[in-house]
This record gives structure tokens, C-alpha cells and sequence, in this order.
């Protein structure tokens, strides 16, 4: 491959990546390395800036092109940036005609000459092909596919930039979604993952409004050589009842979910322009778990936010037992600019970052009593490479002997190292 990639943020970054690159290679450019920037936080920038500088640094000879959200959103920062050779913005990463002009213009100086291609994300409106461009990327080896089935954001939370880089909500036709899953299983991908910005949207610019338990149905319908479906984040309010039932009938639709819960205080979830409740959420929860006893739940909460109290962050802190989340991902607030939120009173940076840190102690002796449990548990293990497997609940286990990735088989649970578990 002619083109590195370098990619911040999401694992929906990450196909993008696989697709851009694909892209970039087909159109004969060379010698370049594609910066797919982040910009869910100050951090992630800062740090997308710095890895610009040094891969110059590095070769000053390689050219840079700059894509992501974070691009997307601020193209002057980026081509105020000397090492920076091409902005493009997050549909134009993937339209191969923009890499045929980037091509011409780097190697050869003709054609549009302008440093930065970046148009407005929200008059964006396609859906399945370039959605659907290298989403089966094997980013974990042969054993589980991405496929992202949706992009872009219609809800306008407070702390949160991403819809300006990603664009309002569009989703993937179902028949094209299928197709793809059935492609993937018969390749032998022993597990499917459906991935989008904000995933519980699915549908609702199709024909029809078909919802994501519809979906869910269909794939696993259509689609019976696969082993395993599994969902990637999703937002309690929008879940529909179709797929509510699905995760309690789908023996094959994995019962692990990642929750976008943020914080656990009313007063501040609103403050968040969240659409739940601190009660909506934990009765979320103990529904899921009714429909599905083995059920392992993680969840995004935010430390820190504007005007956030002592006691507010205690319900978020309390919130990780009264929902029973086992997995967490802790965000420090960061303010970004243009946000509601950044115009909020800001907490101080030492409080921000010592919240975070009390969270994700929650989050680690939540996961400690998570594993003790799995524990002398018999459970159907899919095999990763470097000896890892995972059980139905994404937790990782460690294999007693090395396994060909992909393999699927019930194995006990002996043990855990504190980090993952330990299969007899």
C-alpha cells in the first residue's frame, strides 16, 4: 500500500480510514500519509496536530492529507499548518473523484489547486455506497467485521461537536446492509458488529422509517450462517420495541450493550440536552435485564461537565451501581468551541480530572466484581488472535492454548487476572 493512515477517534474513524486509504491507493497517489483527525476533545486535536509535525518531521518529503472531523470542522487550522499538503473534508474522504484530484494536484500540480476541499456536511444526503466502501475491513483479524449502517447526528447535545463534522443522521437501505452482513458471514467472519454515529436513529430518512429492531430481525434472518451479531453504542430513549424483543429472542444477537448515558444527575442531563432521565435510565436497564439475565451493560459518562456540584457527580457515581454497569468510558469535559456548553461555568481542571479518575475506579471495581462472577461459568468463547477470546459479553479471556482466530466453543471459566478471564 502506497498511503499510511493515521487515525484518531471512533472505530467508525477507523473504517473510514480503511476506505479512504483503499481509495487513495486506487487513485495512484504515493507517497502520503492520511491524517484522519478526531475531534471529540481538545486532546484529540492537539495530539492530531502534533502527529502532523512530527510525520514531517520525520520524511519531509511525504505528503500530508489532512480528513476527520476534526478537519471537517476547522479546515483553516489545518491548512494554516505548513506540513499540511490537502484538507478533505469527511465526504470528500470518501469520494474517489477527490482523491483523483488530490492526486493530480500533489503529483503533477494541475488541477484545482486549492489546499482545502471541504463542503458543507449538512447538505449531505447519500447513504449506502460509500457507507458501505470497506466497512467489512478485518480490523480484528479474521474473526469480527464492522459495518457501519448509519452516520451523522440529528440531536444537538450541548457538550457535543461531532454532528458538525459528521453531518445530520443518514442511514444505510436495509438490503444493502443484509447483503453486506451475508458477504462477511460467508467469508468466514464468525461476528458482525453494526456500527453508526448514533445507531438507535437507524431508519428514520429511509422509505418507510424502518427502525434498528427491524433491522436486527432482517439480517439474522436472512443471514443464517452467522454466528454473532453484536450492536455498537446506542441511546436507551431511541431503542424501539422490536429490538427490545430482539435482545431477549436472539440467542445470536450478542448481550452486550454500550449505553450513551453521559451523566446521572437530572438537572445536569438536561443541562446536556439529553432526552432521558436519571429514572428512564436505570428502568432501562433493569427491563434489559429482565428480557436478558446475562446482559453485560457499558456505558459513556462525562466528568465534570458545566455547573456540575458534588452532589450531582454523585449520581453519576451512583448510577454505576443503580443501572449495574460493568464497563465505562469516562470523558473529562473538554469544552469545544461553539458548543452551548462551552459557554457554561466551567469547572476547574483539577476537579475535572480528579471526577474522572473517581469514575473510572467506579468503572474498574465494577469490572472486578464482573469478572469474579464469570467465574466457574461455562460460556461460548470466539476466538481472536494472540490467544484471547471473548465471551457473548465482550469480555475478554485469556486461552489455555493458542486457537485459530474465529473458532467458536464453550469453554469454563478457571479464573481472572484482573483485566480479563482465564479459561480452563
Amino acid at each position: 500500500m502506497a498511503v499510511d493512515v493515521v487515525t484518531f477517534g471512533c472505530r467508525l474513524n477507523a473504517l473510514d480510514s480503511a476506505s479512504a486509504a483503499a481509495l487513495a491507493d486506487r487513485a495512484g497517489l504515493e507517497h502520503a500519509v492520511v491524517v484522519n483527525t478526531c475531534a471529540v476533545t481538545n486532546e484529540a486535536v492537539k495530539q492530531a496536530r502534533q502527529t502532523i509535525r512530527r510525520l514531517k518531521r520525520e520524511d519531509p518529503t511525504r505528503r500530508i492529507v489532512v480528513t476527520g472531523c476534526a478537519a471537517q470542522i476547522d479546515p483553516a487550522a489545518f491548512t494554516a499548518m505548513s506540513e499540511v499538503d490537502r484538507v478533505l473534508g469527511n465526504a470528500e474522504k470518501l469520494d474517489p473523484a477527490r482523491w483523483a484530484e488530490t492526486r493530480q494536484a500533489l503529483d503533477f500540480g494541475i488541477g484545482t489547486q486549492a489546499r482545502a476541499i471541504v463542503g458543507d456536511i449538512m447538505n449531505v444526503r447519500e447513504t449506502a455506497p460509500h457507507l458501505l466502501e470497506g466497512a467489512g475491513e478485518a480490523i480484528e483479524g479474521r474473526t469480527r467485521a464492522f459495518v457501519q449502517i448509519q452516520t451523522g447526528c440529528d440531536h444537538r447535545c450541548t457538550f457535543c461537536i461531532i454532528p458538525f463534522g459528521r453531518g445530520n443522521s443518514r442511514s444505510v437501505p436495509m438490503g444493502a446492509v443484509v447483503d453486506r452482513v451475508r458477504q462477511l458471514a460467508e467469508e468466514g467472519y464468525g461476528e458482525i458488529v453494526l456500527t453508526g454515529v448514533d445507531l438507535t436513529s437507524y431508519g428514520a430518512d429511509l422509505p418507510g422509517a424502518p427502525r434498528l429492531g427491524t433491522l436486527v430481525r432482517a439480517v439474522l434472518r436472512h443471514c443464517p450462517t452467522l454466528g454473532r451479531l453484536r450492536l455498537s453504542s446506542i441511546d436507551a430513549v431511541e431503542v424501539d420495541d422490536e429490538l427490545m424483543a430482539a435482545i431477549g429472542e436472539e440467542k445470536r444477537l450478542m448481550p452486550h450493550l454500550h449505553l450513551s448515558l453521559q451523566a446521572g444527575d437530572d438537572l445536569i442531563l438536561k443541562r446536556m440536552k439529553r432526552r432521558h432521565s436519571r429514572r428512564q435510565a436505570i428502568a432501562f436497564c433493569a427491563e434489559l435485564r429482565r428480557r436478558r439475565p446475562d446482559v453485560v451493560l457499558g456505558a459513556d459518562i462525562i466528568a465534570g461537565f458545566p455547573t456540575e456540584t458534588e452532589a450531582h457527580f454523585r449520581q453519576s457515581l451512583d448510577l454505576v451501581d443503580a443501572c449495574g454497569l460493568t464497563h465505562l468510558h469516562v470523558f473529562p469535559y473538554s469544552a469545544r468551541p461553539d458548543t452551548p456548553a462551552a459557554r457554561m461555568p466551567q469547572l476547574a481542571t483539577e476537579v475535572v480530572r480528579e471526577r474522572a479518575r473517581r469514575l473510572r475506579e467506579k468503572g474498574a471495581s465494577a469490572l472486578q466484581r464482573h469478572l469474579a462472577a464469570e467465574v466457574g461459568t461455562m460460556r461460548h468463547i470466539l476466538t481472536e488472535r494472540g490467544g484471547i477470546g471473548r465471551t457473548p459479553g465482550f469480555t475478554p479471556v485469556r486461552l489455555s492454548r493458542p486457537l485459530p482466530p474465529g473458532t467458536l466453543l464453550s469453554l469454563r471459566i478457571a479464573g481472572h487476572d484482573g483485566a480479563r478471564l482465564i479459561a480452563a
